[in-house]
């Protein structure tokens, strides 16, 4: 079973669609219960960092974390990717999951901001996410802030500097883009990570 975690920050009907036109059948969900019982575990969002104290509220971080640490495949898009991170200049004072080192920073001020529109990834390893997907491809990003580039980064994009646009290490996977809004390649990438 596919869960889909709604902490109340957007973007979760369009993720569900995706993965359904995939083939793939998967439930929404805010309940530590059905987390605790997922094979594989999206972590959605857009907006604010600290949308992401929801997750903390009711037991679904916890649950979270503890399915990473038993290794089931987890994917973060987006604002879902960053609360991957230990924080976020964006919401001073709330904590991130921590898995990966570092903090999610705003863009430098010579470049528009918020990060919106088709950009190109930068393919930095091998990467059973990004299996097929060649480097130079285009996704679709929407953010204002940037998660650091980590050991576990596998693909950059360059925007006023160059951030961390997908990680991956064991079962857990991050993409700062929005691949049920990026065409085959975003499908491409969804279904790696449904059957990886």
């Amino acid at each position: 079973m596919i869960v889909i975690v709604d902490y109340g920050a957007g973007n979760i009907t369009s993720v569900k669609r995706a993965v359904e036109h995939l083939g793939h059948a998967c439930t929404v969900t805010s309940d530590p219960a059905v987390i605790e019982h997922a094979d594989r575990i999206i972590v959605p969002g857009v907006g604010n960092f600290r949308a992401t104290t929801a997750l903390c509220s009711n037991g679904a971080g916890s649950a979270l974390a503890n399915q990473i640490s038993l290794e089931k495949p987890v994917l973060g898009i987006c604002l879902g990717m960053q609360w991957l991170f230990q924080s976020s200049d964006e919401a001073p004072g709330v904590h991130g999951l921590g898995v990966f080192d570092g903090r999610c920073q705003p863009f430098p001020p010579w470049v528009k901001s918020p990060h919106v529109g088709w950009d190109q990834l930068q393919i930095a390893a091998e990467s059973r996410l990004l299996h097929g997907v060649q480097s130079g491809q285009f996704v679709y990003f929407t953010h204002r802030y940037r998660a650091p580039l980590v050991e576990a980064t596998v693909a950059a994009c360059d925007y006023g500097n160059p951030f961390a646009a997908a990680v991956e290490r064991g079962n857990l996977f991050g993409v700062q883009f929005h691949p049920e809004k990026s065409g085959e390649a975003g499908l491409a990438i969804l279904e790696n990570f449904c059957t990886c």
